[in-house]
């Protein structure tokens, strides 16, 4: 654990790119298998523990330590991991035992739910801080180190002398600890078989784009379609090596969601690869994120659940079909081939995300601005923008230039009294940087409606920081409570994209995706919005809960 602690300790106070890259490639060379390929799948979020959850850390902490001291320093430090390890009272002549990641995933991973406890906390007292530290980032999942997965499989890339696609390309035909992979990387293998159809293929990945950037596009080299508001999925369907016939669901990540859509997968009777939005359909008309949400990550999938969210496809792209990579062909022409496809394939669980017309960039400007009339029709309240493609684009793995672009519809806008601020975590631990706020309601009181903790700057951040210290009326527990008053307190300028009808909150609605775009410090508390003016902005037909 020593050795990846201490990479661990570096990536994270490393601010370069090209550092984080240096630090990266030397790990995975110098640290023999199956190790750094542990290490990979953490940083690469491949690693989940079915009975370590951050609950155990806490109450191992709660048995360690007094339960008042650890509150109190859970509360300044903002991370339970660096907490935690701190204050472990470990026997400092046992720090440093030879403990490697492989011992620690190894016993995550077999040992009964009983024992658990027992044994994170002998592997707390065999370390020091930083391997204390780095043992509760990995058991807790959350690293913060900066690093995401296409930067370590570009450090892959490096260490073999290979591109960052050739490894994306190969990285879902092996599983961690990548013993395959790294193999073909050090030239003692060949590259890890994915000679079927029923596989993920890396995703492309778009760039947004600003009015003023379509001066230097010509509009007839591109396409536009609409971007539907669900989740990225690849469906994969076809045969094994042993012939038997395989149906997968993917995620934009790679994760096979089959598990939690059998229903839909039941329904995958082709040979391909197709590339489109996960959605929910009722009534005809396609739903918005935030029904597809109440499907999402449930652990049973009951048929009331399967009837009452009715799940599929609208794809956009193919990507396979049988044995033939389509990647390489320009998107004019794998869209026809889709179209053809979903024509022959009319019971699948499937359909196609129409195109959207336009000749100039006005035309589509208008599109975007009101999908119902630019052709979306019935489902236009499941449109958050539109997504504009080179007709000559291949498939590229990852977010290459030039080809892809998302033009999202202009958030809603509201403004709202600051009622409520708690400590961030990580590098935000020491400053207020999550934010409750609310809007007034019939009746002349605040009612929250929603809490964002990005949006600002860091010198914001500075700014809202001290006003929260400097005008709190009561404080619960990590919480503040700030001044919000009709005249006394503070007016911010919400920015969100799309609002819903909701019976677990309070105000009777929620906001998706909600950041703060202004302080309003020349706005007065009792010029902010209404809940009646917020209403307003939901969607036709939202019933009240």
């Amino acid at each position: 654990m020593n050795r990846f602690a201490a990479l661990l300790d570096r990536l994270a106070y490393e601010p370069r790119r090209l550092g984080k890259l240096a630090l990266l490639e030397a790990y995975f060379r110098d640290t023999p298998d199956p190790d750094r390929g542990w290490a990979l799948a953490a940083m690469t979020g491949a690693l989940t523990f079915k009975n370590a959850k951050a609950g155990l850390v806490r109450n191992l902490a709660a048995e360690r330590t007094d339960p008042l001291l650890f509150g109190l320093s859970y509360d300044f430090v903002g991370d339970l991991a660096e907490t935690v390890a701190l204050m472990w009272p470990a026997d400092a002549t046992r720090a440093n035992a030879q403990l490697t990641i492989t011992d620690v995933v190894e016993g995550l991973q077999t040992t009964p739910k009983a024992e658990l406890p027992r044994v994170v906390a002998d592997w707390l007292d065999r370390l020091d801080e930083n391997g204390r530290w780095a043992l509760l980032k990995l058991i807790t999942g959350a690293l913060r180190i900066g690093v995401s997965a296409r930067l370590a499989r570009t450090a892959l890339a490096q260490l073999g002398g290979k591109s960052a696609d050739e490894v994306e390309d190969v990285w879902h035909a092996d599983a961690p600890p990548y013993p395959h992979v790294f193999a073909w990387l050090e030239g003692r293998a060949e590259a890890p078989s994915v000679a079927t159809t029923v596989r993920f293929y890396p995703p492309m990945l778009s760039h947004p784009i600003e009015p003023e950037e379509f001066a230097g596009l010509d509009p007839a080299d591109f396409c536009a379609e609409w971007k539907w508001d669900g989740i990225r999925v690849q469906a994969a369907a076809g045969k094994d090596a042993g012939a038997k016939r395989v149906a997968r669901l993917y995620s934009r990540t790679g994760e096979d969601l089959s598990g939690g859509f059998p229903d839909l997968v039941a329904g995958f009777d082709f040979e391909a690869v197709l590339d489109g939005e996960l959605l929910i359909k009722r009534g005809g008309g396609v739903q918005d994120f935030n029904t597809l949400q109440q499907r999402l990550n449930r652990k049973t999938v009951t048929p009331k659940i399967m009837a009452e969210f009715p799940a599929f496809i609208r794809v956009y792209d193919l990507l396979a079909l049988a044995d033939e990579d389509l990647r390489a062909l320009p998107f004019a022409e794998r869209r026809a081939k889709l179209e053809a496809f979903v024509s022959a394939h009319p019971l699948a669980p499937i359909d196609l995300s129409p195109m959207v017309p336009f000749a100039t960039w006005d035309e589509l400007t208008f599109a975007r601005a009101d999908p119902a009339d630019g052709g979306a029709g019935f489902d236009a309240g499941a449109v958050e923008g539109v997504m504009i493609k080179r007709r000559d684009a291949p498939y590229l793995a990852g977010r290459p230039k030039g080809y892809w672009f998302k033009w999202k519809r202009d958030p809603m806008v509201i403004d709202a009294v600051l009622m409520y601020a708690q400590r961030g975590s990580g590098k935000r631990s020491s400053f207020y940087s999550d934010y409750t706020f609310g809007v007034w309601t019939e009746a002349g009181e605040l009612t929250p409606v929603g809490k964002a903790y990005f949006g600002f700057t860091d010198e914001e951040l500075i700014e809202l920081d001290k006003f929260v210290r400097n005008n709190t009326e009561n404080r619960f527990g990590p919480v503040r409570e700030v001044t919000h008053t009709k005249t006394k307190g503070l007016v911010l300028e919400v920015a969100f994209e799309g609002l819903q009808r909701s019976a677990r909150h309070k105000s009777g609605v929620a906001m998706r995706f909600p950041r703060i775009s202004r302080i309003r410090w020349d706005k007065p508390p009792r010029d902010a919005d209404t809940l009646e003016a917020l209403e307003k902005l939901l969607p036709k037909g939202a019933e009240r809960a």
